[in-house]
């Protein structure tokens, strides 16, 4: 768990199975899910109906850090509200599809992200 820079949390999938839990169970319809774009990476749900462009911003470097892109420097990540998120019928563990989606590039930071990490 995450804690943005406006007091908003953050959820982060670790494997297929917690993606599936994080997205289709746990998450809020109206919460905000975030994946890296056409590769590899946790889901990530941001805890908010109404984020703000910077809470966007750093959900989405989040997304991008829990992915296959975690070391490049510009990263595209989808984001959209939970309800658009369908797992397919017989779809594997972790796999989903979205419509309506947005897109952001960032550049995921370790420090900056590592700081925001909620100890349990």
């Amino acid at each position: 768990e995450f804690k943005l820079s406006s007091g908003k949390h953050v959820l982060v999938g670790k494997n297929n199975y917690q993606n599936d839990w994080l997205t289709l169970k746990k998450a809020n319809k109206s919460d905000y899910w975030f994946h890296v774009k056409n590769m590899p990476g946790s889901h990530v749900i941001l805890r908010d109906d109404q984020p703000t462009d910077q809470d966007i911003k750093e959900a989405a470097e989040i997304a991008a850090y829990f992915s296959k892109a975690k070391n490049s420097a510009h990263v595209q990540v989808d984001y959209v509200q939970d309800k658009r998120v369908k797992k397919p019928n017989g779809a594997k563990p972790g796999f989903v599809i979205y419509t309506g989606q947005n897109s952001i590039e960032v550049t995921p930071e370790e420090k900056e992200i590592m700081n925001k990490k909620i100890e349990k």
